[in-house]
């Protein structure tokens, strides 16, 4: 799943994961979305971004975990917001990745918490 309030940034993630042969099952433009796409479509990993409207990367990350601990959640961010990354492994991301993005450090990260995932199924 994407979580991102920038439509670009859904379909450059969306682009690198179906490249990838990764299955985007949901996406949403802010954290108040989040939870009842992950309700409908259970992903095994999400792809968080922390800023933004509405609800933060970071409290959606909590409201999601709260109820589906078994996923994992990157959180995404830019390079100068190292705080915030902080805050979001502390709210329970696995992993985190920067924008601009690097095509191998997504599906790298991706893969990885999914086979975290699968591994507590």
């Amino acid at each position: 799943m994407i979580v991102d309030d920038a439509p670009f940034i859904r379909e450059v993630l969306s682009h690198i994961m179906s490249s990838e042969g990764l299955e985007v099952v949901a996406e949403a433009k802010d954290g108040t979305e989040v939870l009842p796409a992950v309700r409908r479509a259970k992903p095994d990993v999400i792809l968080m971004d922390i800023v933004m409207p509405a609800k933060s990367g970071i409290d959606a990350t909590k409201e999601v975990l709260q109820e589906f601990p078994d996923i994992k959640v990157i959180a995404c961010s830019t390079l100068d917001q190292q705080l915030m990354v902080n805050k979001a492994i502390e709210a329970g991301c696995v992993d985190y990745i920067t924008k601009p993005f690097q095509k191998e450090k997504v599906v790298y990260s991706v893969r990885r918490a999914a086979e975290q995932s699968q591994k507590e199924v």
